[in-house]
């Protein structure tokens, strides 16, 4: 039986004109709505730069709402959770046999974008060591960020910096990794990754609206992307299901989801741990991987609950020395999980 008191679609965006779906056919994880609606609405008071949130448990939305003013529907900035949308792309195409797979190195594929006279650790480096924020290169990202920008060519600004870590060794959390393969997939497929993203992840229910290009018309790897809270959400879907789209097809390996949500490293961040593109770390007791951009965008997979979540924030607000991530874990682990047991 379900219970449906707005359409999924409704441009209804009070707290009051939530979309509420039960899904009651088993007794397993039926989701406790009064207690998720009390939940919400007392974990959410607080943030004032919150934008959206929807959540699905089982494939069906069971939430969905916008709060302080902001549009359900209306595309947004996801900065850095863009890192799991490409690392998704990089899973697909290692399936497609474009990519050899993680341990491929990347010299030889970006070998006229070396510096003149490379470290040879250069030649160490693979595209797991990419996705897994283990280049052992210093970080294009924090305080680096701006030189990094307004550089005339962001590939080989990234490839030319100094080694701070061997390959394979901690963590350096860097968009330039994840820009590095946005490159990787271009030369090797021969198409804009933009278009990729929308060819490969249609099925799926996911689109990228915009995508900003470096001074090579490279879509920027890990950050400035554009996208709906509903495509968001739909990505963390697609892992949840297996890789499958709603209608069993699939799009993305088992394999590769295995990978993903494989502990590579410490995250510098927290202490759980990172995989390809995903955090990784216990929710309430429930193991779980979200993606995470900058002011609070996240994607949460809770596979053990059949739950996925996506939140949405003001893009240029900090979210992690502010704390603002930390209590959006905790709307997670207090509110939303313990409704779903």
């Amino acid at each position: 039986m379900q219970l449906t008191s707005l359409p999924a679609r409704s441009p209804v965006h009070t707290l009051a004109a939530a979309v509420i779906v039960l899904l009651v056919s088993s007794p397993a994880h039926a989701v406790d709505m009064e207690s998720l609606r009390a939940g919400l609405q007392a974990g959410t008071r607080p943030l004032s730069t919150l934008k959206t949130i929807h959540i699905a448990h089982r494939g069906e939305v069971i939430w969905a709402e916008a709060y302080n003013g902001a549009s359900l529907s209306a595309s947004t900035n996801i900065k850095s959770a863009s890192k799991t949308l490409v690392a998704t792309l990089v899973g697909i195409a290692i399936d497609k046999g474009l990519l050899d797979g993680v341990d491929q190195p990347i010299a030889p594929l970006l070998r006229d974008q070396l510096p003149d006279d490379p470290d040879p650790r250069l030649s160490e480096i693979t595209i797991g060591h990419l996705l897994s924020m283990q280049a052992g290169l210093e970080r294009t990202s924090g305080r680096n960020y701006g030189a990094w920008v307004v550089s005339d060519n962001w590939v080989r600004n990234a490839l030319a910096r100094p080694f701070v870590e061997e390959p394979g060794g901690d963590m350096q959390y860097s968009t330039g990794s994840t820009h590095l393969l946005s490159a990787i997939l271009m030369r090797e497929s021969g198409e804009s990754t933009h278009v990729l993203a929308n060819r490969w992840l249609a099925p799926a229910g996911v689109r990228v609206d915009s995508w900003l290009k470096d001074p090579q018309g490279i879509p920027m790897g890990g950050n400035q992307v554009g996208m709906t809270p509903e495509s968001l959400l739909a990505l963390g879907e697609l892992y949840r299901r297996d890789g499958q789209t709603a209608n069993g097809d699939q799009l993305l390996s088992q394999d590769w989801i295995d990978a993903s949500w494989e502990r590579r490293t410490q995250s510098r961040f927290h202490r759980g741990g990172y995989g390809y593109g995903w955090f990784i770390q216990s929710f309430s007791g429930v193991d779980g991987y979200y993606g995470w951009g900058y002011g609070g965008q996240m994607i949460y997979v809770l596979p053990e609950l059949e739950l996925t979540i996506a939140i949405t924030s003001e893009e240029n607000e900090p979210s992690g020395r502010s704390g603002y991530r930390d209590r959006l874990h905790r709307l997670v682990s207090q509110h939303i999980v313990p409704a779903v047991r």
